[in-house]
This record gives structure tokens, sequence and C-alpha cells, in this order.
């Protein structure tokens, strides 16, 4: 192509090319802004806020009547707290630490959520716990629990260890056949959008969580 041409090529393709993407922040800045979150007690504040919110519903729905009332609650980040192992570890994970934490149940309970918890069982609705902690995890979960006085429940429902489906997936499916059995999931409260997605529940209460993601 001759010099003058592909000047001009070049000067049309730079022209019509698309801009490049902004850097994204630096993760060091953004562990910050989450610790400040965090130190802030605004992550406390939100949570509570959303708590009272489904406490407020509960009372609301259960006064309408009607049997095999239940509200699903998830686990970590909902009603455990995670957050000595994950500020200990400079918000990584590690498969083997994990394992080694839900073992030992010594996973704190996130008190406005266990305060929704001791509300709906003295409203006598059915407490189901749906996880994405696999079934390996039975022995460890049920210790945490007791230790933080949830171990009264309807049902703890578990990944099955192997399942290849996401947790999302797993867990609407566990709705499904919740409400196939007689359930009637009046409130289904969670910290990622993959606890609440597809529905089957008449109310979701999504809880703040800048800590991970789960599909």
């Amino acid at each position: 192509m001759p010099s003058r041409l592909l000047k001009i090529f070049l000067g049309a393709t730079l022209a019509f090319a698309p801009a490049l993407g902004r850097e994204p922040a630096n993760l060091d800045v953004l562990k910050g802004e989450i610790r400040a979150y965090l130190d802030s007690g605004e992550y406390d504040r939100e949570t509570a806020a959303v708590a009272a919110q489904a406490g407020e519903w509960l009372e609301q729905r259960v006064k309408r009547g009607g049997a095999h009332l239940a509200i699903v609650f998830d686990l970590d980040e909902t009603l455990f707290s995670n957050l000595p192992l994950i500020r200990g570890q400079d918000f990584a994970y590690n498969a083997v630490t994990w394992n080694a934490w839900v073992a030992d149940g010594k996973a704190p309970a996130i008190p406005a959520v266990r305060d929704l918890y001791l509300r709906a069982r003295a409203l006598k609705v059915e407490i189901i716990f749906i996880t994405g902690r696999h079934e390996r995890h039975r022995a460890g979960t049920e210790k945490n629990l007791r230790a933080i006085g949830c171990g009264d429940y309807t049902r703890l429902i578990l990944k099955p260890d192997g399942s290849s489906e996401t947790t999302g997936a797993f867990k609407l499916a566990a709705r499904r056949r919740l409400e196939s059995e007689g359930h009637v999931i009046i409130a289904n409260i969670g910290d990622q959008d993959s606890d609440l997605e597809g529905g089957v529940a008449e109310r979701g209460f999504k809880l703040p969580d800048p800590f991970y993601l789960t599909k």
C-alpha cells in the first residue's frame, strides 16, 4: 500500500477505534473503602435496617394467618459472620483455611439477623436454612448454629457434594421443592442476589455484602 494511503487508512482506523476502558480502582484502595465501611458502623446499621424490615413484615404477615408459614435464611454473611476470617486473610480466599473455619463452627452471629431468627421462632414461623455450603460441612454448620443459639429449626438444606449447578439455581430449586411440599415461604433473607433470584417467596430481603460474590 502506498505510504500516503497507508497514513489515511491508519488515521481512519484510529478515528473509529473504540476508546480504551478506564483503569479500575486499585485493589488496595477498594479494600480500604471496605474497611472504612465496616469500621464506621455503616455495615452494621444497614444490616440491622434490613433485618428490622423483615421482622416487621413477619409480624404483619403472621396476623393474616395460614399454615406452614416459613422463613428462609441464608447462612454466611446472613446469620453467620465470617469477618474474623475474611479480615484476617485480607479479603482473600483459601479453601483449606475456609474448610477448617467451617469445621470449627465458631463464626459469630450477626446480631440483627439472630434477633430476626428469634422473632420468627416466637411467631411460630418455620425456620429453614438454605446454604451454598456443601453436605460435607453439615457437622460444622450444625455445631455453629447451636453455638449461636439458633439450633432450633425445621430444616437445614446444604448443596450436594460435587454439585456443578450454581448456588442460585440450587437455592431456587430448593425453594420450589419446599413450596411443593406445602411450605409457604413468606420471607427469604440473604446477602447475595443469587439467594433471592427467581422469587418463590412472598418477600425477599437483601443484606449488604461487599466482601465477595456468589452466583
